[in-house]
């Protein structure tokens, strides 16, 4: 459950923050009255989103077992590599994310009123889109029932809540840190996902060595342990992996890591200590 609240609540938060600094660029602008098609991009993009989400569950519940195990592997992996480019993004872009939202904003005014929900739609829609996708492969990955739905779901009332309290200017915080540190969590993440989609795909068939286990440590860690639960729902942790998955996950997870958190080579000339950026709307 902890892995799937840790996504909802840094993809939420995302998205909240995208729309605290619309709302409040129209409030401060004395654009209030434009205030209507912001939140018809946003409601339409949280729609689509859950009906992805649905489009996914129950679509794929209608397929053969083979299927239904390649559909996972191909879109485990594909989410694995939208959540890999998007902690990057974040990490680089996070200090100018209010600029870059002002610039399309101003842009969307200028055009009208389509303009303007389109933005919205789009710059929420990414978030939400890739939200439902991770989660579904996360949910898919844990088999753990209703539990890290439920994760998930916490996850994102928290984010609304903190994106209240950023908006309202009760709460402040280092984005940039925040980001970073949620982001090499969600490294870990992504790379147990990654791991299961390769699997799914073994045991479509589409990857060989299903039977060769890199080790078996089930009489250590049972899988319906306490522990073993919390390490699967944590880290997709799978006490009997293959060959396969064990060199697929060593090499996402060590290089991923390793540039994630190197630290820039200096320039020149010492650059001037950037000021901890807050997480306020405006």
């Amino acid at each position: 459950m902890f892995a799937n609240y840790l996504i909802g609540l840094r993809e939420g938060l995302e998205a909240s923050l995208v729309v605290c600094i619309l709302i409040a660029y129209l409030v401060k602008t004395g654009r209030k009255d434009r205030l209507g098609p912001v939140w018809i991009g946003v409601g339409s993009a949280v729609a689509v989103s859950m009906a992805f989400g649905a489009v996914l569950q129950f679509g794929s519940n209608q397929l053969s077992f083979e299927a239904q195990e390649a559909l996972g592997g191909s879109l485990s992996i594909l989410a694995v590599g939208l959540v890999t480019w998007m902690v990057f993004w974040m990490k680089r872009t996070a200090r100018h994310l209010k600029s870059e939202l002002h610039g399309k904003l101003d842009a969307a005014l200028a055009m009208g009123t389509v303009a303007l929900v389109v933005t919205s739609f789009l710059a929420v829609g990414r978030e939400g889109l890739e939200t439902a996708l991770f989660i579904w492969t996360a949910v898919q990955a844990t088999g753990d029932g209703w539990n890290p739905l439920v994760g998930a779901i916490l996850g994102l009332l928290t984010s609304a809540v903190l994106g209240w309290l950023f908006y309202r200017g009760a709460l402040k915080i280092n984005l940039a840190k925040f980001f970073t540190w949620t982001g090499g969590m969600l490294v870990v993440v992504a790379a147990g996902v990654l791991a299961y989609g390769v699997h799914d795909l073994q045991e479509a068939g589409w990857i060989p060595g299903l039977h060769e286990l890199a080790f078996d440590i089930s009489s250590t860690i049972p899988v319906d342990s306490w522990y073993g639960t919390l390490l699967k729902g944590v880290f997709n942790f799978q006490p009997n992996p293959t060959v396969v998955q064990v060199v697929i996950w060593l090499l996402y997870l060590t290089p991923t890591l390793y540039f994630f958190f190197r630290k820039p080579k200096a320039t020149g000339t010492a650059p001037k200590p950037a000021p901890a950026t807050e997480a306020k709307a405006a």
